[in-house]
């Protein structure tokens, strides 16, 4: 049986941190897990790209509406240096732009409690961008 190499999504934010999956062969991304934003969530991270025979991790880039750099730009950038530092799993940056706010809005869609929608929204998040680095490099 030939293992299947994965894409990695991340979305990474202060409190939280979303991470979604893809295999290389069918581009169809789904929502992991969300980790608790802390001083290990980077090595977990890699420890997971591990576990899943990640070929590629893409991270959120925090993109405003008006197409510039968003504010939380400078918080992703250490995010990402500090990713690089601890892999060599190539590592691409992607417009997040709006993903949260679509995660959170086709959670409250579906009728989930505000508890559930805050343990739920980060991974849908990473998946929402994760899909659209997929779409973006067909």
């Amino acid at each position: 049986m030939v293992a299947r190499a994965n894409v990695l999504g991340v979305d990474p934010g202060t409190k939280r941190i979303g991470l979604a999956i893809a295999d290389t062969e069918t581009r169809f991304a789904h929502p992991l897990v969300v980790l608790d934003a802390t001083a290990t969530s980077i090595d977990r991270i890699v420890e997971i790209a591990n576990e899943h025979d990640v070929v590629t991790i893409v991270v959120g880039k925090p993109i405003g509406l008006s197409g510039r750099a968003g504010p939380a730009v400078e918080t992703q950038k250490v995010f990402v240096e500090k990713l690089r530092s601890r892999t060599d799993i190539p590592i691409e940056e992607f417009d997040e732009r709006l993903t949260t706010v679509v995660a959170e809005a086709g959670l409250r869609a579906s009728g989930s409690r505000p508890e559930q929608r805050k343990d739920k929204r980060d991974a849908i998040a990473a998946q929402l961008l994760l899909q659209g680095f997929l779409d973006a490099t067909a």
